[in-house]
């Protein structure tokens, strides 16, 4: 009888032990040495096999306390597992200068790639450095994005992880139904180039709420193929603002519908909410909402630019990307210029059923802001400073 008791009292204390310590797959554990100096590639990609091929929920760990140096990882699925977890609490390095990224074929496209993982949660306290002073220095490299996550279902980021430098766009969401983001932070310095926050394009049900980011770019980028997108409680600052766009470029059909944004902060930025689309383009921007934005010394806090062009050969045409039924709620701030809103819209392709809301936005130094508007039509309600009187009516 005690030899069965105490059997018993084996089974029930050790086996949880057993079961829940084969479920994590700690890098260390695969040769990772985690000193920022020593390559932990082969590491990573040893415990990625291993996580993936598990059918038991398993969490990939890279553990706190430590400085991993990894060259550019693909993490390729489908894996066993309806759900798993890369748990960052430890720092992730790309290597210090272009030079010495090893890439395929030389291309370098993104540093860290996850692609067909389906359930996949990236969480943690740590901190994920692209390194990317050395690229910017050089404008005519193929810069990579520091992590991009294509063709997925069911993808949730955050738990306090922090994105940093970037060689480009620091987040890409490409292609995936069903993502969550809250509490990350990305940082990168003003003039980074093309240094986007979070880049959302192809992929619908997408929140992204509790975040902070600074860039040298947008702080959000909702581009075609993005629907049923929910964004909340931002602060954007420095960067280019929240931005639909831009959609229409080279004559391609884009289409962007089902947008809320709400309760942003921007800082300083050169833009506040921005939709840009280029001459020639097709498709559409429509059911877009914006509501209760706070504005601190923003260039244009409110543009609508149906004329946008990054280069010197700009031409305006007869067909352009469709813009309607875009809100504009509870507004308040500071603009730095004169014209705190802009809407410039083709003739050809006017802008339609635009509302404006409840707005109180002044200039830095405290003075009256104005309107410049061509081509939209909607209507203007409640307080309102400036005054949109360039608004058509409906």
């Amino acid at each position: 009888m005690r030899n069965s008791f105490n059997l018993l009292t084996f089974f029930l204390v050790c086996y949880p032990v057993v079961t829940a310590s084969t479920l994590v797959f700690n890098v260390i554990d695969y040769g990772a040495v985690g000193n920022g100096l020593a390559d932990d590639t082969n590491a990573f990609a040893k415990a990625w096999e291993e996580t993936c091929a598990s059918s038991s929920s398993p969490t990939m760990k890279v553990p706190s306390d430590s400085t991993f140096l990894v060259q550019p990882l693909r993490f390729i699925g489908p894996c066993k597992s309806r759900s798993l977890t890369l748990q960052i609490d430890g720092n992730l390095v790309a290597p210090a200068h272009p030079s010495t990224w090893k890439c395929d074929a030389n291309l370098c496209h993104q540093w860290l790639y996850f692609h067909r993982v389906d359930g996949l949660t990236l969480r943690g306290r740590g901190t994920i450095d692209g390194r990317g002073h050395k690229w910017w220095q050089n404008k005519h490299l193929n810069r990579p994005t520091v992590m991009e996550i294509s063709n997925a279902d069911n993808v949730r980021v955050g738990g306090g992880l922090r994105f940093k430098d970037s060689p480009m766009m620091h987040i890409v969401l490409n292609g995936i139904q069903s993502v969550f983001v809250s509490d990350v932070t990305v940082e990168a310095p003003a003039k980074s180039p093309n240094t986007d926050g979070i880049h959302v394009q192809d992929s619908t049900n997408a929140q992204i709420h509790n975040c902070t980011i600074g860039t040298g770019d947008d702080c959000i980028a909702i581009v075609n193929g993005a629907s049923n997108v929910r964004i909340s409680n931002i602060v954007c600052g420095p960067g280019h603002g929240i931005s639909i766009g831009s959609l229409g470029k080279n004559g391609a059909e884009d289409k962007v519908e089902d947008v809320r944004v709400s309760d942003v902060v921007f800082l300083g930025t050169t833009n506040g909410a921005r939709i840009k689309t280029w001459q020639g383009g097709r498709g559409y921007a429509r059911d877009i909402h914006f509501e209760r934005f706070s504005f601190h010394d923003t260039t244009n806090p409110i543009i609508i630019d149906q004329f946008y062009c990054d280069h010197r050969h700009c031409t305006t045409s007869k067909s352009g990307v469709e813009i309607s039924n875009v809100s504009y709620r509870m507004m308040v701030g500071s603009s730095r210029r004169e014209r705190a809103v802009v809407m410039r819209c083709s003739e050809a392709v006017p802008c339609r059923d635009i509302v404006v809301a409840d707005l109180h936005i002044v200039t830095a130094k405290d003075t009256a802001a104005t309107c410049d508007c061509a081509n939209v039509y909607g209507r203007a309600q409640g307080h309102l400073l400036p005054k949109i009187s360039c608004l058509e009516q409906i």
